[in-house]
């Protein structure tokens, strides 16, 4: 059965810097989860000049290079008067910058971005490079949602659907454990719309309901069992829309974490509804852990 990877280690931690105010904001975020860890931070500004290349001259490539340069040098002496402590790490990269993060992140490393980038198209909720890193990353993505500078609200949520998400679980357990925060485990199932589904329900629903509850209780035995210094709640819902259930609880939590999971695509890897809704509205950063296997559907 597939299943939620667990995360082999608390590598380093890998942001992309591009100028904007979401990617410098996420940069902030990802030098504090760094401290949090003891982790190295790894500034990364992708220039994107191997494909144009042939088409450019030399004097505009070294111009972007240089400009890259001084944007990551900028950054990292902001993370610097702010943890002076941290080991930082700055990597001007001349590929695309999904490509360019995953490289850099490797086998343990995770990725953080942030909700906007420098394209155009202004109407777009979450950047083309986000996008593509949440749907193509092997290794966890945090997507740096929110306020520049969040209250607080004190509690990590995990969003489960089942018991292949116990490896997601674990890991909002880990982050929760770092923030000295308790954890919470939420588990929503949708109900249909449809007039015509209502004898349904009243004939299914209790049954339903004790096996999502199951679903959760067996999720969140385990999790007290690994982790028994760190308070779990558990809840279970009903909604008409799972993901706005889970923006709408993303309001009081630091971290929403969640799995990728993805939808077969003919062009390439695609992110499912429920995880879509979570990049492009939650109201907290939302880490993704990447799941496995035939088992990780749609949602």
């Amino acid at each position: 059965m597939g299943g939620t990877t667990a995360r082999p280690g608390l590598g380093r931690i890998v942001v992309g810097v591009d100028g904007s105010p979401s990617a410098r904001t996420a940069a902030m975020w990802a030098a504090d989860e760094a401290a949090l860890r003891g982790s190295s931070l790894c500034l990364l500004h992708a220039a994107d000049t191997d494909a144009p290349a042939p088409f450019l001259p030399q004097p505009e490539i070294v111009r972007i290079r240089q400009a890259g340069r001084e944007l990551l040098d900028r950054t990292a002496g902001a993370i610097a008067a702010r943890h002076p402590e941290l080991a930082v790490v700055t990597e001007l990269a001349d590929g695309a910058a999904a490509a360019s993060l995953r490289r850099a992140a490797a086998l343990t490393g995770t990725i953080v971005v942030g909700h906007r980038g420098l394209g155009g198209f202004s109407s777009l909720l979450l950047g083309s490079v986000g996008l593509e890193v949440a749907a193509a990353a092997t290794t966890p993505v945090i997507v740096v949602r929110g306020a520049a500078e969040p209250v607080e609200a004190g509690v990590v949520l995990a969003a489960v659907r089942n018991e292949a998400d116990v490896g997601c679980a674990r890991a909002a357990a880990g982050e929760a454990l770092l923030r000295k925060v308790p954890l919470r485990l939420l588990h929503i199932w949708g109900t249909p719309l449809s007039a015509g589904s209502r004898a349904v329900l009243r004939n299914g629903g209790e049954e339903t309901a004790r096996g999502h509850v199951h679903v959760l209780a067996e999720i969140s035995d385990r999790i007290r069992e690994e982790f028994p210094d760190l308070t779990v709640y558990a809840d279970g819902q009903k909604s008409h829309s799972v993901p706005g259930a889970l923006v709408e609880a993303s309001r009081h939590a630091d971290l929403l974490v969640s799995g990728g999971r993805r939808s077969p695509g003919y062009l390439g890897p695609t992110i499912g509804r429920t995880t879509l809704g979570l990049l492009q509205h939650a109201h907290c950063p939302v880490e993704l852990i990447p799941r496995s296997g035939p088992g990780h559907g749609s949602t």
